[in-house]
């Protein structure tokens, strides 16, 4: 085994696209709380889930586009404490928004909104490159290297 030389293991790979899933709608929670809760008068899946909510002609709408942008800008922040890797970002992002997607094919059919389209692939832009962005600062950092003398 080489220094550096990462094994392929397949539970950390699955615990993390699960951490990643689960931080991900809990901070989606979160913003559509505050962002669309205050405006109606029940919260449901339908907000999360459904085509039809993300549309630009209501305020309404536009709060929850702006709940999945920035739970997009949260899920940066978790690749770079989950996944660390700069390489690793687009494969974890775009994992989630795929399975985003079955989950949203399951619940309401098939995305037939052209706006649920453009704001999911922006979403998925934001989180991997602002992540791969955050992730390359982070390898980048000079590793401080402190010397210690022995008081003879």
């Amino acid at each position: 085994m080489f220094y550096g030389a990462i094994v392929w293991d397949p539970w950390l790979i699955v615990s993390q696209i699960v951490c990643l899933q689960c931080l991900y709608y809990l901070t989606l929670g979160l913003f559509m709380s505050i962002l669309v809760g205050t405006r109606v008068s029940r919260m449901s899946l339908v907000y999360f889930f459904d085509f039809s909510a993300l549309t630009i002609s209501t305020t309404i709408g536009w709060s929850v586009i702006a709940s999945f942008l920035l739970s997009a800008i949260a899920g940066a922040g978790f690749i770079l404490y989950l996944i660390e890797r700069a390489k690793k970002c687009l494969d974890f992002s775009a994992t989630l928004y795929i399975i985003h997607l079955f989950i949203c094919i399951v619940y309401g059919g098939w995305p037939s909104s052209f706006t649920w389209w453009i704001v999911n692939g922006t979403c998925l832009a934001v989180m991997a490159l602002l992540g791969e962005w955050l992730c390359i600062r982070r390898e980048l950092r000079e590793i401080p290297i402190t010397r210690y003398r022995s008081i003879v």
